[in-house]
């Protein structure tokens, strides 16, 4: 990755799922990243809902956030009217799944 990339703007699109907003949308499904403590809150749907963008990312009024890399490198996340590629890179999520090529 060549730029550490920050969202600029985020919507709501039904269950756990924002459009989130880089240099192109994307829609990223936050229901893997709702486990432990600090999460727990944002499994309600009407706290979820209440996500705004501070610091170049998504977050919440509990304090809980998710770091803009990371949701850069969602494997599979989607760009209107563009498929990303995948590959697989040396700085690949933890969960072991190959991350983004920057665009």
């Amino acid at each position: 990755m060549t730029f550490l990339p920050s969202v600029v703007q985020a919507e709501h699109r039904g269950d756990f799922r924002l459009r989130v907003v880089f240099n192109a949308e994307n829609t990223i499904d936050f229901a893997p990243w709702l486990e432990g403590p600090m999460f727990e809150a944002l499994k309600a749907p009407a706290f979820f809902t209440r996500y705004f963008i501070d610091g170049g990312t998504v977050t919440w009024p509990n304090g809980a956030d998710v770091a803009p890399e990371t949701l850069y490198a969602v494997p599979g996340r989607r760009r209107r009217n563009q498929r990303l590629q995948l590959q697989p890179n040396k700085f690949a999520p933890r969960h072991g799944r190959p991350a983004l090529e920057s665009p």
